[in-house]
């Protein structure tokens, strides 16, 4: 984009967009000869939004994950779901069908303006009248998509993880705050009241000092293992990653490109894979079927850690910060891998949840513990679980229910504010709940496992420089090239 455009784009931008519609949208209909109706609903006569006064909303990757923002977006009152974007024409379709369909049903009437949809995300961030975007697309294009919508004045909310390496995710935090926008991570489980009763008790010392904190990494081999992948074993062998996190690299056969999609983009700046059905396929078999890819996504990062290491840094005051130490099984320290904390908290990642009674006796051998997107908390004075889908909200010792005084033990994944926030703070301009250095932290926790992963040992990490200590061969593995002509 040439210079001139940036600049006139953010002079735009920056105009309270507000103002400049009531200026000049309603006045030039006013002057523009014989008068015409505008529907009560766009002035806001029925105790609706004004037209005016809604944030304008595309949709970037309308997949699962996107075909539920779509149907949130076009069901909000306060929102003008105005494009969605898909390489797949067929995902594309469905989702403009199914964002009319909301919106008729949420209006009764037809919207102030159309919803389009587009192939190329890039053209969809030519609109000047879409301020912000949600980008729920492949993990590979997470960075790349959110740092070109920041550069082209749209406020961001960012599917989980928000980058597939260390240098993408700082990237990513340094241009949304050097482009003053508004950016929300996908990590929606911390906006679940229940539990951020928890993390407030957690943080405020109601466990005391937390010694040790437990979550799920899962081997890369139970996701291979899965029936989709039967086809192709002898490509993928997923007995060899019964103990191995990271996502690897297969070279899978080529396939036909199924009619409509758009490959050359779906794989935009990720090293060049042919078209194979386990990346992507119609109608998806999963919400993450790239996941274990390295070119395309990042294993259990992808799948739930994401939002486990965001509820657990939040919870333990390091949400903006990072371990010092990735403490590799085979050092014999702990069975685990394991990250430290520069206060001495420990973060142990466990197979399974019978792991923190078997290998560390860390809560009592007849605790039940279950569900995922959180973890387990151990201090001085008791612990708390703080595990999403897995039932009600578990501790000890018995007096800590009269310490918490939760409002309810049960998490509800529904009864969240994720979105409301992020909307709330495009109009005020203030900072969401999981904002990009949040985003980045989070992600970071994944990366920094699978690079101790990948070279087999402990590694000392620096958060504040975001570099290994005294190695090379680490710090190399931060970053990774983009495709030609693809670039941040």
């Amino acid at each position: 984009m040439p210079a001139k455009e940036r600049t006139d784009r953010k002079l735009t931008t920056a105009m309270n967009r507000r103002e400049f519609l009531n200026r000049s949208g309603f006045a030039a209909v006013l002057l523009a000869g014989p008068p015409c109706l505008i529907p009560a609903r766009a002035l806001g006569a029925d105790g609706s939004v004004p037209a005016n006064n809604r944030i304008g909303v595309g949709v970037i990757g309308t997949g699962l994950m996107g075909s539920g923002h779509v149907s949130r977006m076009a069901g909000d009152p306060g929102v003008e779901l105005l494009a969605v974007c898909d390489v797949d024409r067929s995902r594309r379709e469905a989702a403009l069908n199914r964002a009319q369909t909301r919106i008729a049903r949420a209006t009764g009437d037809s919207p102030s303006r159309e919803c389009a949809m587009y192939n190329d995300y890039r053209e969809l961030l030519d609109r000047r009248d879409i301020d912000a975007v949600i980008i729920a697309t492949p993990d590979h294009w997470h960075t790349l998509q959110a740092i070109d919508a920041a550069k082209a004045g749209k406020d961001v909310y960012c599917e989980k993880p928000v980058s597939i390496t260390i240098e993408q995710g700082r990237q990513l935090a340094d241009t949304v705050r050097r482009e003053g926008r508004v950016f929300q991570t996908g990590t929606q489980y911390r906006s679940i009241p229940t539990i951020r009763e928890v993390v407030g008790f957690v943080r405020k010392g109601g466990i005391g000092k937390v010694k040790a904190v437990f979550t799920i990494l899962d081997p890369l081999a139970g996701f291979l293992r899965s029936e989709r992948f039967r086809p192709y074993a002898e490509y993928i062998k997923a007995d060899a990653y019964a103990k191995v996190y990271a996502p690897a690299t297969f070279s899978l056969p080529a396939e036909p490109v199924p009619d409509g999609l758009d490959w050359e983009l779906w794989v935009g700046p990720a090293p060049w894979h042919d078209y194979n059905r386990l990346y992507h396929i119609n109608p998806s078999p999963g919400v993450v079927p790239w996941s274990f890819s390295e070119e395309f996504g990042a294993a259990a990062l992808t799948w739930h850690l994401s939002h486990s290491t965001d509820v657990i840094q939040y919870a333990i005051g390091y949400e903006r910060s990072g371990p010092v130490e990735i403490l590799h099984p085979s050092s014999g320290v702990y069975p685990t891998m394991t990250c430290r904390y520069a206060n001495g908290t420990l973060l142990h990642f466990v197979d399974h949840w019978g792991q923190v009674k078997e290998l560390y006796h860390a809560v009592p051998a007849d605790a039940r513990l279950a569900g995922l997107f959180g973890g387990i908390f151990v201090g001085e004075a008791g612990w708390i679980t703080s595990m999403s889908t897995g039932g009600p909200i578990e501790g000890g010792p018995a007096d800590i229910w009269d310490r918490i005084k939760l409002t309810t033990r049960e998490v509800n994944i529904g009864q969240n504010n994720h979105h409301a926030n992020w909307l709330e703070c495009i109009r005020s301009r203030q900072t969401p709940s999981s904002d990009e250095e949040i985003g980045h932290r989070s992600a970071s926790i994944g990366h920094l496992a699978f690079i101790a992963d990948r070279l087999g040992r402990s590694l000392k990490w620096d958060p504040v420089k975001e570099e290994f200590i005294g190695d090379d061969e680490a710090n190399r593995l931060r970053s990774r090239a983009m495709r030609a002509p693809w670039r941040m």
